[in-house]
């Protein structure tokens, strides 16, 4: 079943990533009940993403059949056995994290809508560009001339590259985490944007919020929270249910009249507070950005958010 569903999708997305100018994107997404795995193409290397091991096996019988998965999907799709990484997801519970799993530097440098990215697809469960949201990226870079943008929970600041492409007058990283800064910092330099106009500030977005106002100072953010974090740095933990009224709330004073703010998360529960956020105007925008080569529809929910006239 997997074999087949795999020559189907590899077929059908033939020529789709060259046409689209993307060179990484979803060939597999759980299709198959009975094979839960995520199959993912970073140009010549395959990421295979696992979820949680299932009951009726023993976890060296679940690596037998993850290499099973893996030999498959190698022979399909003409993919070399140093190529093919193979990391396993579990589910959050409690305190946990998703942290660096290995130390083997597979880091490979990848193309997407003109722009360039480094990706690790051996040390950490996800690779630094989270493909899901390449639609969002394009609207940014569409709306970026001419603003300051701000870019907060960065990660390895993909949108900040969009928004610099889109020729934005200033970018602003936040992210607690240096690693994740510096990995930002390279992918800015990798597509020739540096100088005082690029900006990376690591700090705890929420105390960055609650602390000096900055009135109006940007027109153009994009906060892709996680759902949850409890990281040793952060004085507080980080839930995106019970903290996403006042991120946003806060957020919009820092956001020019009629900027505009792109807010997103992955949490499936997740219910937004929409009449607790004051003095703008909120549209669901989610079926637009998910893309075509993810067949997980509800792989994140997105909103634009403007900020009223004041």
């Amino acid at each position: 079943m997997f074999r087949a569903r795999l020559v189907n999708r590899a077929r059908h997305f033939r020529r789709w990533p060259t046409r689209q100018g993307i060179t990484c994107y979803r060939l597999y997404d759980c299709d198959v009940p009975e094979v839960p795995v995520i199959v993912d193409r970073y140009e010549d290397c395959l990421h295979i993403a696992d979820r949680a091991r299932p009951f009726d096996r023993t976890p060296a019988e679940q690596a037998d059949w993850l290499d099973l998965i893996a030999r498959t999907a190698g022979e399909i799709l003409e993919i070399a056995p140093g190529n093919i990484f193979v990391k396993r997801r579990q589910r959050q519970r409690g305190t946990a994290q998703y942290e660096r799993v290995a130390y083997d530097e597979r880091v490979f440098t990848v193309s997407e809508g003109g722009l360039r990215f480094r990706v690790n697809l051996s040390d950490y469960v996800d690779t630094g560009l989270f493909l899901d949201h390449r639609i969002t990226r394009s609207m940014v870079r569409d709306l970026a001339a001419g603003k300051r943008f701000l870019n907060l929970f960065g990660y390895t600041g993909a949108f900040s590259v969009y928004a610099a492409a889109g020729r934005a007058a200033s970018t602003t990283t936040v992210d607690l985490s240096n690693t994740y800064l510096d990995w930002a910092g390279e992918n800015m330099r990798l597509n020739g944007f540096t100088g005082a106009t690029h900006q990376f500030i690591r700090e705890d977005v929420m105390e960055l919020l609650r602390g000096r106002p900055r009135k109006a100072a940007f027109d153009l953010v994009v906060v892709d929270p996680p759902t949850f974090s409890n990281s040793k740095r952060m004085d507080e933990v980080w839930d995106v249910q019970r903290d996403h009224v006042e991120l946003l709330n806060r957020l919009l004073e820092w956001t020019s009249p009629g900027g505009v703010i792109f807010f997103s998360t992955n949490f499936r529960r997740f219910k937004f507070a929409e009449e607790e956020i004051h003095g703008a105007s909120i549209r669901e925008i989610s079926r637009q950005t998910v893309p075509p080569d993810f067949r997980n529809r509800r792989i994140h929910r997105c909103w634009r958010i403007a900020r009223g006239e004041v």
